[in-house]
């Protein structure tokens, strides 16, 4: 039977062009980009490189990278102390006119990259910390677990407890367990579950010359929108508002919350099934559900200050 030609390791290596030294020139690495794997979801390649040695495994069809690794895929980084790529044979192109199969079986391609220990990811604007990372190529798709877990952009910072997924494309976290967010800008959000939805670029570009046009300049800084599910908490330096779930907009900073709400100020505090807080002027509008009625805690003196 024939062997696909990856059943060699360095046949496999030479024909995915993984190639890294510990200084690696310009030239090399331009050598490298030009014959990384193919994505065959997304069309962009993937490179991978390594200080140490490389192990392929036939069985399993991956290739292990040590000593301190990394893979690239367009603008996205991941570094870790080993990383091990998952390996398929790419999808049959169709058959020839001599009923020849093209593209065939010695044809592999990268569809996963799993990272342990010291794991690194980021792009232009953000990048995150973990333990353990597992990237899935063709859905661009990054998910990370580990002690001390967070991801950052420009003006947010995410820690979650179990687990971080990222989507670099869209540019949307999502936390689970104990997620968080913090704001430059003092803000607080906490929850069970929290998705985080960054500006996209025509909202960045528009931010951008409305502030050369002499507006003021956003505190929100790149976030646009954050929900959260069980739990949820959102703090300033004056109130702190609770509720089941909500979604908080960066831009205007509303927070509309659902649910067993509490809104807190000092010693006043009301409670109601829904709210929409303005944490920008400090005004909430507590709203009533079917049988829950508004109840509220005014204290003169807190009110006074």
């Amino acid at each position: 039977m024939r062997l696909p030609v990856f059943s060699r390791p360095h046949a496999f290596l030479a024909a995915a062009g993984l190639l890294l030294a510990e200084a690696l020139t310009p030239s090399a690495a331009a050598i490298a980009a030009e014959t990384g794997p193919q994505d065959q979801a997304h069309g962009q390649v993937v490179h991978l490189f390594w200080k140490k040695e490389e192990i392929y495994d036939h069985n399993r069809q991956t290739v292990t990278l040590t000593g301190g690794a990394r893979a690239q895929r367009g603008d996205m980084t991941v570094d870790a102390d080993t990383l091990v790529g998952y390996l398929r044979p790419k999808k049959q192109a169709g058959n020839t006119g001599d009923g020849q199969k093209t593209g065939g079986s010695d044809d592999m391609e990268l569809y996963r990259v799993e990272a342990f220990g010291h794991v690194h990811i980021y792009n232009l604007e953000d990048q995150g910390w973990g333990d353990h990372g597992l990237y899935d190529v063709d859905k661009s798709v990054l998910l990370m677990t580990g002690k001390a877990m967070k991801f950052t952009t420009p003006h947010q910072l995410m820690t979650a407890r179990d687990l971080v997924e990222y989507h670099p494309q869209s540019r949307v976290s999502i936390g689970w367990g104990d997620a968080t967010v913090n704001t430059s800008d003092g803000k607080r959000i906490t929850a069970d579950v929290m998705q985080a939805v960054e500006l996209s670029d025509a909202q960045k570009a528009a931010n951008k010359a409305n502030q050369t046009a002499g507006s003021k300049k956003s505190k929100s800084g790149n976030l646009d929108r954050a929900y959260g599910w069980g739990h949820v908490v959102i703090r300033t330096d004056r109130q702190t508002a609770t509720g089941d779930r909500g979604v908080y907009l960066a831009g205007p900073e509303l927070a509309r919350l659902i649910g067993h709400v509490r809104v807190t100020q000092g010693q006043n505090q009301n409670n109601g099934s829904q709210a929409i807080v303005n944490l920008r002027t400090g005004i909430s509008h507590m709203l009533s559900g079917s049988s829950d009625p508004v109840q509220g805690l005014i204290v003169p003196n807190e009110a006074g200050k």
